[in-house]
């Protein structure tokens, strides 16, 4: 199979941008991004531009004043995993050798919606009528969350410990909306938001933010930094749920995560670092076991032993993941593949997980009446 290369990417710091639109936001990650990849704006075939909300042709409006003239603009949606859902269409475009190189990019600028939980589908009558009954995303996964310290040998203090370390890890990373350490006595403090999960144990829903890649078939001529590959690439839709679905069973995940795993010719021993859609605290305990890098039942010893920390075993979401990075939707996908990307080239700073060779990202996406969720994507990468 044909290589495809990550040839460069960048993104914006993800916060609030007050006066800034969002076109000029993604124009600072795309021109950051191509300069890393040591191309320029010409040699560009195609572009994809992952957003939700920001309205009808937001690609070629992006890209009209930096001068790429007529090449294909495709305007990608598949709610939070429309970032990492461009980068598939577009390796699906190299691997037909459509094109030799493209740009992937998502934007987008929540701050614009004035505050709340993110909007539900509103074209499905059934969430419609459950979001009327109170069933939001935070009270969805406060059902998790309930059902989790239910089943498992686990406390309302591990729910925290996730959150306390994920902003932790925020307070490394220069790009991340939210860089203050908090203990987990802060974490339970803050206010309910939906039992069990407090604020600070959910994503911040005001946040805008930006980030590009330049995929290519041709191998990165940088001397700098080791050349990193999309070894995998799986997006699947969520299946109609029945009457006796475990909610603790990410099934989405774990079929993609097989998906992408069989497709790399690897397994989960040999990730050394990971980016998950932690949107909620509970979504990263979750994941643990969708993975693979817990078996079922272990996410808790898991967390408890460390391995998940920055120096442990595995470090999951470096970053400061969407708790402490922010989540920004259509940027989401593609910021989690530049961090891994840094990472594998050892150009992370003070996170950097040591010796990284594999890297994992995980984004889910959408919620349907009756589907655990609408789409969910794996990458694994390496060098």
């Amino acid at each position: 199979m044909q290589d495809i290369y990550i040839a460069g990417g960048a993104m914006t710091p993800f916060g609030r941008h007050p006066g800034v639109l969002a076109p000029e936001l993604a124009q600072q990650a795309i021109l950051k991004a191509v300069d890393d990849a040591g191309v320029s704006l010409q040699d560009i075939e195609a572009v994809y531009c992952a957003n939700v909300l920001g309205g009808m042709i937001l690609g070629q409006l992006i890209v009209r004043d930096l001068g790429l003239r007529g090449i294909p603009v495709y305007n990608v949606e598949n709610a939070c995993a429309s970032g990492a859902t461009g980068v598939h269409l577009a390796r699906h475009a190299l691997l037909a050798q459509q094109y030799e190189t493209v740009l992937v990019f998502g934007i987008e600028q929540l701050t614009a919606l004035g505050g709340g939980t993110i909007p539900l589908q509103r074209n499905d009558y059934k969430t419609e009528c459950y979001a009327n009954a109170g069933m939001v995303l935070p009270a969805v996964y406060a059902m998790r969350g309930t059902r989790f310290l239910h089943e498992r040998d686990a406390t309302p203090e591990d729910l925290a410990a996730v959150a306390v370390k994920n902003r932790y890890h925020g307070t490394l990373n220069e790009f991340a909306q939210q860089r203050t350490a908090v203990t987990a006595e802060e974490v339970l403090a803050s206010r309910m938001i939906a039992d069990p999960l407090t604020l600070l144990q959910c994503c911040p829903s005001q946040v805008d933010g930006a980030a590009a890649v330049v995929l290519s078939t041709r191998r990165p001529a940088q001397a700098k930094a080791r050349a990193v590959r999309v070894l995998s690439s799986v997006v699947v839709s969520g299946m109609r749920e029945q009457a006796d679905d475990d909610i603790l069973d990410a099934e989405i995940t774990a079929r993609a995560a097989r998906q992408a795993y069989d497709q790399a010719g690897l397994g989960p021993a040999d990730v050394n670092v990971v980016e998950l859609h932690d949107a909620f605290t509970i979504a990263e305990l979750l994941y643990y076991e969708a993975l693979g890098l817990a078996p079922p039942g272990e996410a808790v010893p898991l967390l408890r032993s460390g391995a998940t920390r920055l120096g442990g075993r595995v470090p999951v979401n470096p970053s400061g993941g969407l708790l402490a990075k922010g989540h920004p939707l259509g940027a989401t996908g593609i910021a989690q593949m530049v961090e891994v990307m840094w990472h594998l080239q050892g150009r992370a700073g003070s996170r950097q997980v040591e010796g990284a060779r594999i890297g994992l990202t995980q984004c889910t996406g959408g919620g349907i009446a009756g589907v655990d969720h609408a789409a969910s994507s794996v990458h694994v990468l390496g060098v």
